[in-house]
């Protein structure tokens, strides 16, 4: 039996007091017994005294002990399950990454639980909490930083979506948003648009804004950040409402690049909505590809993502975790966009 004292010491703490997650080291340190022994009872194995094996899950019953799937998939053959963290299913760029982290999940005959974090950062880091003991690597989209995520990890695999593999120390898969957005600039800069504003879908120096103003710098546009508008949400009404925006603050664009095709979609709305004409009066540039954006009135010209590719780099990025080699760097980590012209631009 546990004594008070033993009840009471802090086993599984960081130097700053903060709780975290119990290793098999603070286990076998609070049952006084090695880590192999830990192993063995809390995996059922019979080679073990029946009186240890109760102190060990004792232990790590009062330590919240769960041992981690990825550790027991080093020893043990059976299904691995990849955790998948979408922020929002009902945009249908999502679904088409999860599509091909599924498809080449099932090709390895991986399971894949599936997330929506609804673009809830908290509820992104309660995904990590659950799936860090339910899954052996994780693949997804988080607003965290690096030591955010790894407090919430447990030293289970993580893959990131859409973050640069130079912006982290995880393995990651990326998209090329600089190539893209030259593209499109250089499109509308051909066809005779000098004044041109983009629709942001996030507060703050993301990517493609950056590589908006940089490649509008380099025609010899203008460039700042009164060019430049935050839609209230990913979707065809916070582009409308973003677009109508943009026309008060900068009435002489003649063109507009859209974070997402559905702000970009929204634009082509709130511009009807104001009196313009598309493509006579304002061009409208989207970014992501989406199936959608052939079925509307003017056609959306778009940088097209191949977003099953996403999907099937970040499912091999997990392989590579798995079997102990370093992950995809560089070009290999990255989606560049494609430009698809059609009526709107």
């Amino acid at each position: 039996m546990w004594t008070d004292n033993q009840r009471a010491e802090p086993s599984a703490e960081r130097p700053d007091g903060a709780r975290r997650r119990a290793t098999i080291h603070d286990v076998a340190r609070l049952a006084g017994v090695s880590r192999q022994t830990v192993s063995r009872a809390v995996n059922d194995k019979g080679e073990i005294d029946p009186g240890t094996k109760e102190r060990v899950l004792e232990a790590a019953r009062l330590l919240d002990y769960r041992p981690s799937r990825f550790a027991r998939g080093l020893v043990q053959k059976g299904a691995v399950t990849a955790g998948l963290v979408i922020p929002d299913l009902r945009n249908p760029f999502f679904p088409e990454v999860a599509a091909g982290v599924l498809e080449a999940a099932e090709q390895r005959g991986w399971q894949v639980v599936v997330w929506d974090s609804r673009l809830d950062e908290a509820r992104e880091r309660e995904a990590l909490d659950v799936l860090s003991h339910q899954a052996d690597a994780v693949v997804g989209y988080f607003k965290d930083p690096d030591d955010v995520l790894t407090r919430h990890l447990g030293g289970v695999p993580l893959v990131l979506l859409e973050r640069g593999p130079q912006q982290t120390r995880f393995a990651a898969v990326g998209i090329d948003a600089a190539t893209g957005v030259e593209q499109g600039m250089n499109h509308l800069f051909r066809a005779g648009h000098r004044r041109i504003g983009m629709l942001d879908g996030v507060h703050g120096p993301g990517p493609r804004r950056q590589a908006f103003l940089e490649q509008a710098r380099r025609l010899g546009l203008p460039a700042d950040e009164s060019w430049v508008v935050v839609c209230p949400e990913h979707s065809v009404a916070g582009g409308e409402a973003g677009m109508e925006r943009l026309l008060a603050q900068r009435p002489e664009i003649t063109a507009v690049f859209g974070f997402n095709d559905l702000i970009a979609i929204g634009a082509m709305r709130g511009a009807r909505r104001s009196g313009r004409s598309v493509p006579d009066d304002l061009a409208v540039l989207g970014f992501d590809g989406l199936s959608l954006g052939e079925l509307v009135e003017p056609a959306l010209t778009t940088l097209h993502i191949d977003k099953r590719q996403l999907g099937r780099l970040a499912v091999e990025q997990v392989a590579r975790l798995r079997a102990g080699e370093e992950p995809l760097r560089g070009a290999d980590a990255w989606v560049t966009p494609e430009l698809v012209v059609r009526d709107s631009a």
